[in-house]
């Protein structure tokens, strides 16, 4: 795992309008607040009620396999509703931090339009190609994951030598600098090796980062000519 932070998307961040991106990262958090996830919404009560909330909560909007390929019209809308709803504190703020280090700068050679549709769209097609993989599993698959491994697919492809500041756990946490062509595929790879170790099923949903890295940088690459060049 890696946490990871481009001095160059802070300078865009400071510098450029990113509406979805600073609206998606408002979204998702205030929907988590509400929800029975965050415990600070005293309407699904305490202990037991609480775990009972939790459940039913991503049971109706997350995705659920088993359920998705049934033919039943809300199971198919489970892939877009799962993209807002976290699990825990750490899920939502990991995916945040992605998304708010990633995102300001894709979406600015996107264009604002453009990079909303590509989000929701290419988060659908990854959880949808993970359930694809699971098709028998009844656990529930919620969060952002697949969008945002997208936007890293992507920003791979549009910023290829853009700098990283990266945290190996491996190397006591030391920051090193490398350029996004390093550090992204590195990330994408042991995102692969996590899916196919995870032959059990659902659990981190490794197999719809993967897939959403691979959308997302072959969108990037197919309408490469017609996104806004670059300043």
């Amino acid at each position: 795992m890696i946490s990871t932070w481009g001095r160059t998307a802070g300078r865009a961040l400071r510098g450029q309008s990113a509406p979805v991106t600073y609206g998606l990262i408002a979204l998702c958090c205030l929907i988590f607040v509400l929800g029975p996830a965050s415990g600070l919404n005293p309407a699904y009560g305490r202990g037991e009620a609480l775990l009972a909330a939790q459940r039913t909560y991503f049971a109706r909007w997350g995705v659920v396999p088993a359920e998705l390929f049934s033919g039943a019209p809300r199971a198919a809308l489970t892939p877009a509703t799962a993209l807002f709803v976290h699990g825990s504190w750490v899920h939502l703020l990991g995916n945040m931090l992605f998304l708010y280090v990633f995102g300001a700068m894709t979406e600015e050679r996107m264009g604002h339009l453009q990079f909303a549709l590509f989000y929701g769209g290419c988060g659908y097609l990854a959880l949808l190609g993970y359930a694809a993989a699971h098709a028998q599993s009844t656990q529930t698959l919620v969060g952002a994951s697949g969008s945002i491994s997208a936007v890293l697919g992507a920003f791979l492809f549009l910023f290829p030598g853009a700098r990283v500041t990266s945290l190996f756990p491996f190397l006591f946490f030391l920051p090193l600098r490398f350029p996004a062509w390093v550090v992204l595929p590195f990330w994408a790879t042991l995102q692969w090796i996590a899916a196919g170790r995870a032959a059990q099923g659902p659990g981190v949903a490794y197999l719809a980062h993967v897939v959403g890295f691979a959308l997302g940088f072959l969108y990037a690459w197919v309408r490469r000519p017609l996104l806004v060049a670059p300043p």
